[in-house]
């Protein structure tokens, strides 16, 4: 029987100020609580859905590290809550010397302002993490282990265990031991190869964590974390149960065996975690109306499939498209793009993971990697193919996964090493549109010695008035141009030789013709 006043009295805590610096380019602009998820999903939406959906309304999100994405989609999305979602972020309440210094002392900063709302149990979450878990079981099972705290834990194997705070529990679920990040974690009884950890979910009488989080800043010795400071203190005194996650896990119909947690502080892991929403039979089931996923409802239309410019359709498979793409005519496998993405004509995606509004012009070949907001990539551009070319020019895991970002295609694009011309428009228009239209008239390349096989498309913005003749020709009367509608119409129609697959264009953005 759920206690419903129990859930009434409880506050939730997220911790939303990480850096995720493993995540690397991704958080460069965003805390890792913020970085996309799912399709259309922030990370941090998973704990606040598990409030929600458990019953716990008051929730306040604590937040530090580059905070203004989170704090805009908290807003936005949010916004609904009856109650109230209170942001907190560091503010140097207590003086005007600290920011916050660890996971305790974030909590400590924000004590005036919890006691305001009176709770008798704080719940204290990581933002970080993929799962869905239904909290009023962990709270039943913290008023009936008359404890004054209760630790979130889940079994993960040894090789990841290093990352998190592993236990060792009796059975009656007392925590006896409890080291953060050892480097030899130990192994649960009778289970070789698997460790306790830590989820980074405690479970506090508001009273006692008032008294131990006063005590843990007396402490001149203490780094102000939970996992490193608080939580062993509490196990030492004997005053800390674990929670196993597998009694309040949310499982998946299909795989009730399971139960998905994850935390995707990686570049592998978060790829890996994207891509397997995608599969025929996901791990985690975020079409589940029992426990829905809440999130910012955009405003956008559905998603489209429209054929290519020369009438042909393209192949979906396995993949998720989100709200306000459009995609002309192309391949995509095994992927999961975010809404507004536009993919034109003759693409081939696979294992590619695109957030909002990136754009994919004419015969883009994209594989395994990960494309950051607002990336524009240019036609005929490739990468996942060619290991050292991607190494050489955008960040790559250890797992081969690209993360494609806006300040590497600007640096190409600076360089002269692709051509920008076509993707600086993009947001306004459509390359399609920006062409003339009509069939391209046969031989028409051989009019345009101009683009040679060793000449940039950039190339011809420095062209001088003496080479003007070499444009002329039976279509071009040179009387009836000026210099600059030359040179636009020149351009126009190397790029619709490039968009009708006539011409081919390399890394470098050099033209590679089929043509003599």
């Amino acid at each position: 029987m759920i206690n419903r006043e129990a859930i009434q009295d409880t506050m939730a805590l997220v911790l939303a100020g990480g850096r995720g610096s493993r995540l690397k380019e991704l958080t460069q602009t965003r805390a890792k609580p913020a970085v996309y998820f799912g399709g259309k999903f922030r990370i941090i939406d998973f704990a606040l859905s598990n409030c929600v959906n458990s019953g716990i309304r008051r929730i306040g999100v604590v937040t530090q590290y580059k905070s203004h994405s989170l704090l805009k989609h908290l807003q936005a999305g949010w916004s609904f809550m009856n109650e109230f979602i209170d942001m907190m972020p560091a503010q140097q309440r207590l003086d005007e010397v600290h920011w916050y210094r660890g996971t305790s002392d974030a909590v400590y900063q924000n004590l005036d302002i919890i006691r305001e709302y009176h709770p008798k149990y704080i719940l204290i979450l990581s933002g970080d993490h993929i799962y869905r878990m239904d909290y009023s079981v962990m709270l039943e099972e913290h008023l009936a282990g008359n404890s004054p705290v209760t630790i979130g834990c889940v079994e993960v194997d040894k090789d990841e265990a290093t990352k998190f705070g592993v236990m060792r529990v009796d059975e009656t679920g007392l925590i006896n031991d409890f080291i953060e990040k050892p480097n030899n974690p130990a192994e649960i009884p009778g289970k070789p190869g698997r460790c306790l950890a830590s989820m980074g979910i405690y479970l506090f009488n508001a009273d006692f964590l008032y008294e131990v989080l006063e005590e843990d800043q007396k402490d001149a010795s203490s780094s102000r974390d939970f996992g490193r400071d608080v939580i062993p203190k509490m196990v030492k005194l004997g005053l800390a149960r674990a929670h196993s996650f597998e009694k309040s896990c949310v499982r998946n119909a299909a795989k009730t065996q399971n139960c998905y947690w994850r935390d995707v502080g990686t570049i592998d892991s978060f790829w890996a975690a994207n891509l397997d929403l995608a599969s025929v039979m996901p791990d985690l089931d975020i079409y589940d109306r029992r426990w829905p996923i809440w999130t910012n409802q955009l405003q956008l239309p559905p998603a489209k499939f429209v054929q290519d410019i020369d009438g042909k359709y393209g192949v979906v498979r396995n993949s998720i498209i989100s709200g306000g793409c459009v995609i002309s005519g192309s391949d995509v496998y095994n992927s999961v793009i975010f809404p507004q993405v536009r993919i034109h004509s003759k693409c081939s995606l696979e294992g590619v993971v695109a957030f909002p509004q990136a754009v994919f012009h004419q015969r883009c070949e994209v594989r395994n990697a990960i494309v950051d907001k607002h990336c524009v990539l240019p036609p005929g551009f490739r990468v996942g193919f060619d290991s050292e070319w991607d190494k050489s020019n955008f960040p790559v895991s250890k797992g081969g996964i690209v993360i494609v970002t806006n300040e590497a295609m600007k640096s190409l694009r600076k360089e002269g090493r692709i051509s920008s011309r076509q993707s600086l428009s993009s947001r306004t228009r459509t390359a399609r549109n920006s062409l003339p239209q009509g069939p391209v008239p046969a031989g028409r390349a051989r009019h345009f010695p101009l683009f040679s096989r060793s000449m940039p498309v950039q190339s011809c913005a420095g062209i001088s008035r003496n080479s003007l003749p070499i444009l002329t020709s039976k279509n071009i009367p040179f009387s009836a141009l000026t210099v600059s509608a030359a040179l636009r119409c020149c351009i126009q129609n190397v790029q619709r030789l490039l968009a009708y697959g006539k011409l081919k264009q390399g890394h470098d953005g050099r033209i590679l013709p089929d043509v003599p």
